[in-house]
């Protein structure tokens, strides 16, 4: 992204006044809502008190990225009807969470993806397998966010060059720690409530915009966006952005199964299932997120098609090649520097709440997974586990910050489409299994956690996403001989794979009376308590 596509550095002071008076803000509401006495409980999920309605809205921008607000209208800019599976793939999302996740989760676990896993299997390896996967899910998916939001802030701000995005990163770095550090669940909700109703206003604020251009007329919108395309009507029909490339297709659909199936097994929507009080609550919470994500995702196909009908093609790829400036350069067209200036803080804001909600997880699975339960065996006082939760979001926040910092300037996108990949192929299996087959042991768990995740980073390991290409990570370097850039299509069916092996082949571990007690609770909606046991 270069700078052509801003007002120049004067209207940079705006963009700075108007994101610091957030941030002062969010600070100012972090400090209110933090509670006297914080725990485990308080800090990880806020004691599961939160209302389903303000869970729900958190829930949506917990999800909701810059990816989303910039991106994916870019995408459909360009690529017209081939973008459209970028929008519906979030919603699809919520769905497949809504109807097989939610409440089951909500009735088996406490805090983490180990504590649903280890009620029934044996509670120390399944803790420590799952809290793994889960630092290495919210590790890969920070440093993508972090790399983005340096990218993006630099030249809003009228800056350039590489120092000038590592010191955006490491202000975001600092602010996010902070955040974190100040009130847990009960800070980062509150910045998501306030992020969720910046992106659905500014974003709907420029859809309307948008219409009124084209004097309310859908058809209109899209006949200006063909025409101002380049491709007629080839823009509105199949085939513009992968043509007949066989080996680009089946990237497309890996990544958009990455998608589909990764957002149930992230750690940090998980996490937030339990922030409410009952299973129905959750249910509650992850409906109100799927409708507030239709009418989001409604709106950025109105922003991605009026971007072309306003600007026009060479307009959008004069400034960045992949029409991740779009949403940018329409709203200065269409509000001058005002509206630039909002839309730009709105990314800012919404960059800053997912990696704060993304460090909150990763520092609940260090403390909660790997020491409480993996390293102490259960034994630790909450105390020392709150602590080390506090350590943790340092550790986590100054890690994913050194790296995002050394890694500004190059091509790291993958990372995100490797999250998502490593949440459906090591996660949602187990997770799957657990809630809905009795056959399932411990090893079964073990061999679908270990096995998604591997299979998923050594398949990107040899993908044209690290060597090959020009546009790879390592482009003076070849030994990609797996074809895809996401390895979803292979690793999540290798997950469920090594899920249904593993426990057939275990004849050790029959668990059909704790699988009755758990199928109990789900269908029950009983409330999430310690699970059982603490032991190897």
């Amino acid at each position: 992204m270069t700078t052509a596509a801003f007002p120049a550095a004067a209207g940079s002071f705006p963009v700075f006044v108007v994101f610091a008076a957030f941030v002062a803000s969010a600070l100012f509401l972090a400090l209110w809502v933090t509670s006297d006495r914080v725990t485990p409980g308080d800090f990880y999920v806020s004691d599961g008190r939160l209302t389903p309605t303000r869970n729900g809205v958190a829930l949506f921008g917990d999800y909701m990225s810059a990816a989303t607000l910039l991106g994916s209208p870019g995408v459909v800019a360009l690529a017209g009807y081939d973008g459209i599976s970028y929008l519906l793939g979030p919603i699809v999302a919520w769905v497949v969470m809504l109807l097989l996740i939610a409440e089951p989760f909500h009735s088996t676990g406490r805090y983490t993806i180990g504590d649903s896993l280890g009620r029934r299997l044996r509670p120390r390896s399944v803790h420590l397998a799952s809290g793994i996967s889960a630092v290495v899910i919210s590790l890969v998916y920070l440093i993508a966010q972090l790399v983005g939001a340096g990218a993006l802030a630099a030249p809003i701000l009228g800056l350039d060059g590489t120092g000038a995005r590592q010191i955006m990163v490491g202000a975001l770095g600092i602010l996010m720690v902070i955040y974190v550090l100040i009130g847990g669940m009960r800070a980062t909700t509150t910045v998501q409530l306030v992020k969720a109703v910046l992106l659905l206003g500014g974003g709907g604020c420029l859809a309307v915009l948008v219409m009124s251009r084209c004097g309310w007329n859908p058809s209109v919108l899209l006949t200006r966006a063909a025409d101002h395309s380049g491709l007629r009507d080839a823009f509105l029909r199949p085939g513009v952005r992968y043509g007949d490339d066989t080996v680009g297709r089946l990237d497309s659909l890996s990544l958009q199964l990455a998608v589909l199936l990764g957002a149930a097994g992230l750690p940090h929507l998980l996490m937030r299932l339990g922030a409410v009080p009952t299973a129905r609550a959750a249910r509650g919470s992850v409906t109100l997120a799927t409708y507030l994500t239709v009418v989001f995702c409604l709106a950025g196909g109105v922003l991605g098609f009026g971007a072309m009908a306003v600007l026009g093609r060479g307009a959008i790829t004069a400034d960045s090649a992949t029409g991740n400036s779009a949403v940018l350069l329409l709203a200065e067209r269409l509000g001058g520097a005002f509206l630039l200036t909002m839309i730009s803080c709105v990314a800012f804001t919404t960059i800053l709440a997912v990696v704060a909600g993304i460090v909150l997880a990763a520092s609940t699975a260090l403390a909660h997974d790997l020491y409480q339960v993996g390293l102490r065996a259960g034994g630790a006082s909450e105390k020392s586990e709150l602590l080390v939760a506090r350590g943790g979001v340092l550790l986590i926040g100054i890690t994913a910050t050194g790296l995002s910092m050394y890694a500004q300037g190059q091509n790291i996108s993958f990372l995100v489409g490797l999250a998502f990949a490593v949440a459906a192929s090591a996660i949602l299996p187990a997770l799957l299994y657990h809630l809905y087959w009795k056959g399932f042991t411990t090893r079964g768990a073990l061999w679908s956690i270990y096995g998604g995740l591997l299979s998923s980073v050594l398949l990107v390991l040899f993908s044209p996403a690290l060597s090959g290409g020009p546009a790879a990570l390592l482009p003076d370097m070849d030994f990609a001989v797996f074809p895809l850039s996401n390895p979803a299509l292979v690793s999540i069916p290798l997950g469920f794979l090594f899920g249904w092996l593993g426990s057939v082949l275990d004849r050790r571990e029959r668990g059909g009376a704790e699988y009755a007690e758990l199928e109990a609770r789900v269908l029950l909606g009983a409330g999430a308590s310690p699970s059982r046991g603490t032991g190897p």
